[in-house]
């Protein structure tokens, strides 16, 4: 069972979120003033601690810093109220996990403590860790797992040292799985801004109708659904970095909006009239080129050139050689470690078949085989007969995919004649692809010519490491 504590001057939200959070397998402390607070931090674990900013000789930022001190593990969730909402982003940079405002909604209140709790026990994101755990841990956020030998592993290195110090806006290339988002860490952890927030976000997941909240924030009342006010991701990374990952299907409505807010650090939440000033570095990802996306008139031209005052490409896994074992055997031990086994290597036939196979999914794709054999190997040298079935038996049936999304020849290797399994999924991949390239990789225009639903399309992609 999970231990909350709730810090309220107020008896009544106390014993109001006492119950609610009980009702839901919780188990519940409540302090009403500093000097209670303080005592039962010193006696006890928490998990997450629910404090009010204002409590009357003391507030959010006191609080926190005393809870952070006896347990750094422990996240702390501000209860705020609508004019509070700047300090309580401020906070944040200080290292709450998030705030709430007020009147609070049970079920934003259960979401958010469930996401602290996932965080606390999860040890990537957990700043309480053994020396060993830490300095993984500093490793993946500094990109160092991305550094190689090779002299494409250089070049960028080389890059990242040469942009970093600078507040350049930075445009970053690279297949998917190729380790964009690392190199933009990497980028603003060598950056003067690195003591302030480094803020992620996916594109691609943002909808038309709620991007412009997400990155902009909004007022309460600005939209249908829009209870309270929204601090968007672009003023909590104020000071700091934002990342925007796969820049490219960013909504062209939002392109516009967004071209504002770059040209002159100032943005206006979603329903809002006063306008804030910002002080943010940005540093966009995409796996496309934006100037061909410009051209077809998916890509704001004026935008482009706002983010393109320097740009890095970054080389898929298959082109960097002597890189290929290094990384493999960089993550065997990561995954290794995490399961508590003694596991030394790979056997040569592996080594063999990871530098001849062609990583459509790079590091990410790497990273999840290596767990995958990590597990199925009790100890010695990691065998052939451990890895997965496409990857072992590629030289049978191996695939030259377009990645990138460039116009260029998908090759399939023959496969033998009396094969007829072979035969039937390349016949299945080849018409997958050619379709996926006539509706300009558009899947749900794909799955509707290929007369067949959008889940049974992912699994075909999947199957075939096309996504």
């Amino acid at each position: 069972m999970h231990n909350i504590l709730v810090i309220d001057d107020d008896i009544d939200m106390c014993h109001l979120l006492d119950r609610f959070l009980t009702k839901n397998g919780f188990s519940v402390q409540a302090a009403y003033s500093r000097d209670n607070a303080f005592s039962l931090i010193e006696k006890n674990n928490y998990d997450v601690v629910l404090s009010d900013f204002r409590l009357g000789n003391t507030d959010g930022r006191e609080i926190l810093q005393k809870v952070k001190e006896k347990d750094p593990s422990t996240q702390v969730i501000i209860i705020t109220g609508y004019s509070d909402v700047k300090v309580a982003v401020d906070v944040i940079k200080q290292g709450a996990f998030d705030y709430i405002t007020k009147p609070l909604l049970p079920d934003e209140i259960l979401l958010l403590i469930n996401k602290a709790i996932a965080k606390k026990e999860n040890w990537e994101d957990n700043p309480d860790l053994t020396e060993s755990r830490k300095k993984k841990k500093k490793e993946l956020i500094d990109g160092n797992f991305i550094k190689g030998v090779s002299p494409e592993a250089k070049e960028i290195e080389k890059q990242i040292a040469l942009v970093a110090p600078t507040n350049y806006s930075v445009i970053i290339y690279g297949e998917s799985g190729t380790g964009k988002e690392s190199v933009a860490q990497a980028i603003h952890n060598n950056s003067q801004r690195r003591s302030m927030p480094f803020v992620s976000v996916d594109c691609g997941a943002l909808t038309k109708e709620l991007a412009g909240s997400e990155l902009f924030g909004h007022e309460k009342g600005a939209f249908t659904g829009a209870l309270n006010q929204k601090i968007g991701h672009f003023e909590m990374a104020n000071g700091g970095t934002v990342f925007l990952d796969e820049i490219s299907n960013l909504p062209y409505d939002t392109q516009i909006a967004l071209l504002r807010v770059v040209q002159e650090r100032k943005l206006r939440h979603v329903g809002g009239t006063r306008e804030i000033d910002i002080d943010i570095r940005i540093i966009v990802a995409s796996n496309e080129k934006l100037t061909e996306m410009s051209s077809r008139g998916k890509f704001r031209e004026d935008l482009y050139h706002r983010f393109n005052e320097f740009s890095i490409h970054l080389y898929p896994l298959r082109e960097r050689g002597k890189d290929i074992e290094l990384f493999a055997n960089h993550f065997l031990k990561l995954a290794a470690n995490d399961l508590g086994k003694e596991i030394h290597g790979f056997s040569p036939e592996v080594v063999d078949v990871f530098r001849n196979y062609r990583w459509p999914g790079n590091l990410r794709e790497m990273y999840n085989v290596i767990k995958r054999v990590a597990l199925l190997t009790d100890g010695g040298e990691v065998q052939l007969n451990s890895l997965p079935h496409e990857i072992s038996f590629h030289e049978k049936f191996s695939f030259n995919l377009d990645a990138a999304g460039e116009d260029q020849q998908n090759t399939v290797d023959r496969p033998p004649k009396n094969d007829l399994k072979s035969i039937a999924l390349s016949a299945e991949y080849k018409t997958i692809v050619e379709v996926l390239k006539q509706v300009n990789y558009n899947k749900s225009k794909a799955a509707k010519a290929l007369d067949i639903d959008r889940k049974t399309l992912y699994n075909k992609l999947k199957q075939y490491q096309l996504l």
